[in-house]
């Protein structure tokens, strides 16, 4: 593996050419007053895109080296001036712009609209987020979430067009292994960039999974000088909850570097009441756990510009996370006669910590990039949690303690490169190897008439995974007039074996596919693109689901792990049509064959539920969506949008045959009030759907934040109330031999203060950097 992996290598480097470079400069003065730091940006004249970024000198100077032939316009931005914007011109030779820009003028005493929302923008491949620039009031991932459009965040996870097996990557690196609640609420805002969200994966992407990836781009440092913010914040959930984290970065000469620490301590409540039938018995069962994890997190970058071509670096991240909880749960059991009393108790103790680092090297140009890297991430959860009876408790049970260790360690290898033969064709290609291995142990224990624990080996159970994945790709993006085409071909090679040291049995799965995407453009008029897409995806059963063994989370309810589980295959069609680079209309349909889903069986001996993972015989999902933007409303910009869903479930052996329509509206909304104070509003309400195989009634949810600037910019204040309106899901179960009345709800609601104060230089302003050197500029030419 090594000896391709290295000749992949040499093979592309060998391939890199040189094509003729032209130069564009210029100056940018106000009443011919020279203007330093002045933004400017160089965009591709029919992508739209970004190709290179740069700021002015202390004699207003701008200048873009090395740049191809082709069609391009400039932008030029400052704080406290009217942004400017070239005509489209064809470059073939060096060519000289100069900017006269003008003071934006203020409006005092009236209300003043100013969009803060991030950038919204549809692609043939994806939907992206731009939050870069934006002055959105959030506070963490959950946050941001709620502001991609179509996405619903809820006590259950998120989802997304009735589907809510959506993958998330961290610069496109797995996550699979991290807990996601704790990665949702606790990773702040400030430090994403943007969000991808892609339906249909192209090449480049790991086959894994059939519903979107959502791709959380981090913030990379492109600030001259040492510069830095500090964060505090203090709110009330199911409780007082609060939290503080500080960033510093610097960027001299050819070393760029930055850091961050943080701490928090959120709270919340999530509540489960079932209601079912066992026999003659009614089992009235309510659970209330609340939740306050303390979660501790660190991270740095280095990077080093060996020249305007070549650059290596590293990234380390490490995240640790304590939560201590008791859940309570109650179970009333009533027949006509009598009424019985199961009581219990889960005390929880659960320590993570997630590590890891990511060397690189990168060569770049205007028209070729080669990216090698290595990622390595140790996950620890080790867990311990107590089922014990409590007072008042009528039926007899007895207590038990599980200690669930895992240890899961990951080691990635990856190649990626692409060239842009011509302004029209691109040609990418890369191989990828991963490496997985993972150690569960869970090891259970029962109390003796002593109060001891006694440790139960018929109920414990070590389970060893080692997994490898291998895997090569290419792809060719193609223009031609109003038509793109975007195509690949992607191949797997996994092998997974799993191992029980108790039972001294071991399973063997191994896959070798071949994985297709493509996407068709046409360009309709000036306005409207319609786009046609296909991929084809696998989904692997998670390690935890393939030990067999019995977890419980009270005494009548517990989960199961099924060694038995295939991997699913899902093919996704979709066709859309987007308005200026914003999404509009979509339809999109996905099949997916032997689809994993959580099954809830019911025990009608020992009214004991359980939930396993089992393999579909059917599952069929189609979404229609209609998206717009509101700044027809005056005063208001923002988003608002419909989803209607289908999701049909079927499993003949299991005697699960589900099946529903939906509707789902959604808005996000921001408004500047007197004062300049900012006001953000987001809402979403359903008629209800299918959420995994519980019929969910009508749902709703809203949030409101404001939020004030001061000092120029440099304080930051931000009020949310969140969960305003949260109904939760309420629904029932009904399949095979449980028929149930369930609501899944969170606490009501959350108040949260944020203060943040940024301090240093600043990126395009007049300050601060009267030494500022030539190379320290370039850098900011290459890495924008």
């Amino acid at each position: 593996m090594k000896t391709l992996t290295k000749t992949i290598f040499i093979l592309l480097l060998g391939i890199l050419s040189v094509q003729a470079q032209n130069t564009i400069s210029g100056t940018i003065t106000e009443n011919t007053v020279p203007l330093e730091y002045a933004n400017v940006i160089l965009y591709n004249q029919s992508s739209k895109e970004v190709v290179k970024g740069t700021i002015s000198n202390k004699k207003g100077i701008y200048t873009f080296n090395s740049v191809k032939n082709g069609s391009y316009y400039l932008e030029v931005s400052m704080l406290g001036f009217k942004t400017k914007t070239s005509k489209a011109f064809t470059l073939t030779a060096d060519k000289f712009f100069d900017f006269e820009l003008q003071e934006e003028a203020e409006s005092l005493n009236e209300v003043v609209v100013k969009s803060k929302r991030p950038v919204i923008r549809q692609t043939a491949e994806k939907l992206i987020v731009d939050l870069e620039n934006s002055e959105m009031l959030n506070s963490n991932l959950q946050d941001v979430m709620k502001r991609v459009p179509g996405i619903i965040v809820s006590n259950n996870g998120i989802s997304y067009a009735g589907q809510s097996n959506i993958r998330i990557l961290i610069n496109g690196k797995t996550t699979d292994y991290m807990d996601m609640n704790t990665l949702l609420r606790d990773m702040p805002a400030d430090n994403i960039a943007k969000v991808e969200m892609i339906e249909q994966p192209g090449a480049e992407f790991d086959a894994a999974g059939s519903g979107p990836i959502l791709n959380i781009i981090l913030k990379k440092n492109v600030k001259l000088g040492t510069h830095g913010t500090i964060v505090g914040w203090v709110g009330e959930d199911e409780g007082v909850e609060y939290g503080t984290s500080a960033s510093i970065g610097s960027y001299i000469n050819k070393l760029n570097w930055q850091a961050s620490a943080g701490y928090s301590s959120p709270t919340w409540r999530e509540d489960l009441f079932i209601k079912r039938t066992v026999e003659d018995a009614t089992y009235d069962q309510a659970t209330i756990e609340p939740y306050n994890p303390q979660s501790l997190r660190a991270s740095a970058s280095l990077d080093y510009y060996i020249t305007d071509e070549h650059s290596i670096g590293v990234g380390v991240r490490n995240i640790t996370t304590d939560s201590d909880r008791n859940s309570k749960s109650s179970n009333i059991i009533t027949t006509a006669n009598t009424t019985d009393y199961l009581l219990s108790q889960n005390s929880f103790n659960r320590d993570q910590t997630v590590f890891n680092v990511n060397p690189y090297y990168e060569y770049k140009t205007e028209t070729q990039k080669l990216t090698a890297d290595f990622n390595f991430v140790d996950y620890t959860n080790d867990n311990i949690n107590t089922i014990s009876s409590l007072e008042g408790s009528t039926v007899p049970y007895t207590n038990q303690r599980y200690l669930q260790d895992g240890e899961y360690q990951i080691k990635t290898y990856k190649i990626d490169y692409s060239k842009q033969f011509t302004e029209d064709f691109k040609l990418s290609l890369g191989s990828k190897y991963a490496d997985v291995d993972t150690d569960s142990d869970l090891m259970s224990f029962s109390e003796d008439t002593n109060g001891e624990f006694v440790f139960d080996e018929d109920a414990s159970n070590r389970f060893l995974v080692e997994e490898n994945i291998f895997a090569v790709y290419s792809k060719l993006n193609i223009t031609s007039g109003d038509w793109s085409f975007s195509g690949g071909l992607r191949f797997e090679d996994s092998n997974t074996k799993g191992t029980s040291s108790t039972t001294n049995e071991s399973r063997e799965r191994k896959i070798s596919k071949l994985f297709p995407s493509a996407s068709v453009s046409k360009k309709l008029n000036e306005n409207l693109s319609a786009n046609v897409a296909y991929s084809y995806r696998i989904s692997r059963p998670s390690y935890s689901t393939l030990n067999s063994f019995v977890t419980y989370y009270d005494p009548l309810s517990s989960d199961v792990g099924n060694e038995n589980l295939k991997p699913s295959f899902t093919n996704n069609y979709q066709f859309n049509l987007t308005f200026d680079g914003q999404p509009f209309f979509t339809i999109a349909y996905n099949g997916t064959k032997d689809a994993m889903f959580q099954y809830i069986s019911q025990n009608t001996e020992t009214a004991e539920i359980s939930r396993t993972t089992i393999n579909l015989t059917e599952k069929e999902n189609w979404n229609f969506r209609l998206f717009g933007p509101l700044s027809f409303i005056k005063g208001v910009d923002g988003f608002t949008g419909f989803i209607v869903n289908y999701n049909k479930l079927k499993s003949a052996p299991d005697n699960l045959n589900l099946d529903k329509w939906s509707l789902i509206w959604f808005t996000q909304a921001s408004y500047e009030l007197p004062w300049e104070i900012n006001a953000e509003i987001s809402g979403n309400y359903g008629t209800g759907a299918l959420d995994g195989g519980m019929d969910v009634d009508w749902f709703a949810g809203l949030d409101l934040s404001l939020g004030k600037t001061f000092l120029d910019d440099r304080l930051k204040v931000n009020f949310g109330l969140n969960k305003i309106l949260n109904r939760g899901f309420v629904g029932k179960i009904n399949y095979n031999n449980l028929n149930a009345d369930v609501e899944s709800n969170e606490s009501r609601r959350n108040v949260q203060l944020r203060v943040s104060y940024s301090f240093g230089s600043r990126y395009g302003k007049q300050k601060n950097r009267e030494n500022s050197s030539k190379e320290e500029q370039n850098r900011i030419d290459d890495n924008n």
